[in-house]
């Protein structure tokens, strides 16, 4: 149902670089590049894919309060190595990797902030792997 989720920056370099590092951790790369430096990463454009951007009426990006952006990462290993690499590059912590709910739901996730302050989830939904 999702084509694609978009956050936006103040700094496309900088941001450019935080997410390249990060979605090489999933297997994940560039699928474009717009003229004014955006980027939109995924594994296939008939599949979902994410983007970070500069707002197009050139105003400062600001973080959606109640927004978030998920990824399904496969494994709660996945969910524990995406977690430490955000802290690595800078991002922040917003809710450890650990098991939200009861163990039979089995929802595994973690919260973290980019550089700029937008909110992401990485998670994994089902048994323990």
């Amino acid at each position: 149902m999702i084509g694609y989720a978009l956050v936006g920056s103040n700094d496309m370099e900088k941001a450019a670089a935080f997410y390249d590092a990060l979605f090489a951790t999933m297997g994940v790369s560039r699928l474009f590049v717009s003229p004014r430096g955006g980027v939109v990463y995924g594994s296939g454009w008939d599949k979902p894919m994410f983007g970070v951007n500069a707002p197009f009426d050139e105003k400062p990006a600001t973080v959606g309060n109640g927004s978030m952006v998920a990824f399904a990462a496969g494994s709660r290993a996945n969910v524990d190595t995406l977690h430490a690499k955000v802290l690595a590059l800078g991002g922040a912590d917003e809710g450890a990797p650990g098991l939200r709910g009861p163990e039979e739901f089995g929802f595994y996730g973690s919260y973290c902030r980019d550089l700029d302050g937008n909110k992401l989830c990485f998670y994994h939904a089902g048994p323990a792997d």
